[in-house]
């Protein structure tokens, strides 16, 4: 199988430190090379490989860190983002996009972006990555998943205020999160008949419509139409009895309804190793569950083990992909 594409994120930040960290843990073991400028990675000792193919990575991962040279406009000082750099940003995702397409590379997993840098810098205008990569893909919707080995779940909002959740959560969103999610499941984690347990937005789930009315009026509607398509879903669900042990071993992901309701459980039960999927693509995507990290950065302190994670998990699920 060929190489993974890594975009470096915002150089800044400690996406090159754990790159290099990462091809330390995993060397030839898992091919992946750096689309980033070599200037913001030879600070941190570790040999590099320039390349001018993805293939070369496959050889090259051997002998050091594959990097696909990709030139920004300024060298990088750890913990100060320079806006000079983030077309640079913004443009390495975009080749990433490109080589995982047209079939040079894998799959893509994305280091950390700082929104800001890139909207001061080049006039950003997508709220993050997630929706930005929509764009390159030319598709309309795609979900935010976060996994672990204990956890898959999903929020159908995301970047929103609290306040906000219940205007946006109409029946078209939660349906179409939940069948992206099951198609993924089926497609890309190799389950078959995937089972999804969905949260209430209220305290208890509404407790019948004492707690609040959108269990009743919107989400029950949604699930009992699924599951007269076949779709194995349990819920809407008290969110706080859904994420122990036990209830975890009942399904294959949880859908939430916000974004702390579904991101506070993951990191409590694996805060270095979630990883962010992006689901609904045409082509796989992963990154690491956590930011730039500009307070540590450049220290030798970053802990790589997302990263990892969201490689491996990339690698799983091409193979699975490959098999459907």
């Amino acid at each position: 199988m060929g190489p993974i594409a890594l975009s470096v994120g915002e150089p800044s930040g400690i996406g090159p430190e754990i790159a290099i960290g990462a091809w330390a843990r995993l060397g030839a073991r898992l091919p992946f090379f750096v689309i980033g400028d070599p200037r913001h990675l030879a600070p941190f000792g570790a040999p590099l490989v320039e390349i001018a193919t993805p293939a070369e990575a496959l050889i090259a991962c051997g002998r050091g860190l594959p990097v696909l040279p990709h030139a920004f406009a300024a060298l990088a000082v750890p913990g100060r983002p320079d806006p000079a750099n983030a077309r640079g940003v913004i443009d390495a995702i975009a080749r990433g996009v490109d080589l995982v397409m047209r079939g040079e590379a894998l799959a893509l997993t994305t280091g950390p972006i700082h929104k800001k840098a890139l909207k001061d810098g080049a006039d950003f205008r997508f709220p993050g990555h997630t929706e930005y990569l929509a764009h390159l893909a030319g598709v309309e919707r795609v979900v935010m998943m976060l996994a672990c080995r204990e956890l898959r779940v999903v929020p159908v909002t995301i970047h929103i205020a609290l306040a906000a959740v219940p205007g946006v959560l109409t029946p078209d969103l939660i349906s179409d999160t939940i069948r992206i999610t099951h198609a993924a499941l089926r497609r890309d984690f190799g389950l078959s008949a995937p089972r999804i347990a969905v949260a209430g937005l209220n305290p208890h789930a509404g407790e019948g419509g004492a707690m609040g009315g959108e269990e009743i009026a919107t989400i029950v509607p949604v699930l009992e139409a699924l599951r007269a398509e076949g779709y194995a879903l349990t819920g809407p669900h008290s969110a706080d009895t859904m994420f122990h042990a036990r209830a975890r071993a009942g399904y294959d992901a949880a859908v939430a309804m916000y974004h702390d309701q579904a991101l506070i459980p993951i990191k409590t039960i694996d805060f270095a190793g979630g990883v962010n999927v992006t689901l609904g693509l045409p082509f796989i995507r992963t990154s690491p569950d956590h930011g730039t990290a500009f307070d540590i950065a450049g220290r030798g302190v970053a802990d790589p083990t997302s990263l990892v994670a969201a490689l491996e998990m990339a690698r799983d699920m091409a193979v699975a992909r490959a098999a459907a």
